[in-house]
């Protein structure tokens, strides 16, 4: 019986051993490039390119047999700090990363891959028109002091239309965010105050409001709360049925956020963007009378270079997709399609990728 029992342990433990061995690593180049095999590619971050992303990945993957392209909508901030990490092959980021956050990563090529404007949403039942923004009165409320709908400059954007009586409630998002850095930018370049009290970024510290994980969270607490205000993308207000403002531009114009008005905006920008494709596009001069105000570049962020020559090819192939062919779709989808210019700057930047230092085709 002795000798049976210790038979059967030795067997148990050899096949941990075999278990363990053949189990997934989690060292060298896997750990470093998201993992899985050249099949499995897998990115994270902005909300903003969501819906676009979704329709992407389906429509390349029906032509690639085999490939697995996974993309986990988290926000822009938990995109870069999943690629940081090495834990996903891609990032995506409505805030190009500066100079100073580049020191302290590998190397990295930042593509921009759709425009789009944000939108502010409301909720105001009983107004039949559009609601109309000023640049002064959209950064006063979120500063906190413009607090009610019959202040005179609400009154002021909307001439005889049927404000509300009560206070604002100011919705903004609680998580890293691209779109909050393209909106913040905003703020921060029409207003001297907002620039100095809060500033800009994928993160700030907002005066006053409810902060909603995501733009699904921002719209919810619109939609639940009347006499809300908030900013999300313009595919997630068409989708859950929301108004959107008019804003006024510096021409003087009260524009609707349209995929129209983000290209006038890049137009307005091109020459710096030739120089710059990290450029913002937010209030452009006056010279650009129907550009929407507040839009910006989404930017599909890809390290230089790695070890996984075969996972590389599939992704730059995914890329190029994406930035050609593919803007056919972000179009249908409210994004504004990359100009011709930008695009052959995309290719050129993706020309760059290698897979252990060697050119990939």
């Amino acid at each position: 019986m002795k000798s049976a029992r210790s038979s059967w342990i030795v067997l148990g433990v050899l096949l941990m051993v075999v278990t363990i061995g053949c189990g997934p690593s989690k060292t060298g180049s896997e750990s470093k490039t998201g993992g899985g095999s050249g099949n499995a590619i897998i990115g994270a971050g902005s909300t903003f390119v969501y819906p676009a992303m979704t329709r992407w990945i389906a429509s390349f993957q029906q032509n690639r047999a085999g490939l697995q392209i996974n993309y986990q909508s988290i926000g822009s901030g938990g995109g870069i700090q999943q690629l940081k990490k090495g834990l996903v092959d891609f990032g995506a980021s409505d805030a190009a990363l500066d100079d100073n956050q580049l020191t302290d990563m590998s190397a990295v090529l930042q593509i921009p891959e759709s425009a789009g404007p944000v939108c502010i949403t409301y909720n105001l039942p009983d107004l039949k028109s559009p609601l109309r923004l000023s640049d002064t009165t959209l950064s006063a409320i979120f500063l906190g002091t413009i607090k009610d709908w019959q202040s005179p400059a609400l009154k002021k954007d909307n001439p005889g239309a049927k404000l509300p009586t009560g206070p604002i409630i100011v919705a903004h998002r609680s998580d890293g965010s691209g779109t909050s850095n393209i909106f913040t930018t905003y703020l921060s370049q029409v207003s001297p105050e907002w620039q100095q009290k809060v500033g800009k970024g994928i993160a700030v510290s907002w005066p006053v409001g409810i902060g909603g994980k995501g733009s699904e969270g921002v719209t919810g607490v619109v939609k639940q709360s009347p006499g809300s205000i908030g900013y999300v993308e313009l595919n997630y207000a068409k989708q859950n049925n929301l108004p959107v403002a008019f804003i006024r531009n510096k021409a003087g114009n009260y524009e609707e956020p349209t995929a129209q008005g983000t290209t006038a905006a890049i137009d307005a920008y091109s020459s710096q963007l030739a120089q710059d494709v990290r450029t913002p596009i937010v209030d452009p001069p006056a010279s650009a009378k129907d550009a929407y105000p507040i839009a910006g570049l989404t930017f599909l962020i890809i390290p230089k270079d790695g070890t996984d020559a075969a996972k590389r090819q599939n992704l730059k192939d995914f890329v190029h997709y994406v930035v050609t062919s593919g803007q056919d779709i972000a179009e249908q989808l409210y994004y504004a399609k990359l100009p011709a210019s930008l695009q052959q700057q995309d290719q050129q930047l993706l020309n760059q990728m290698t897979s252990n230092g060697q050119n990939l085709k």
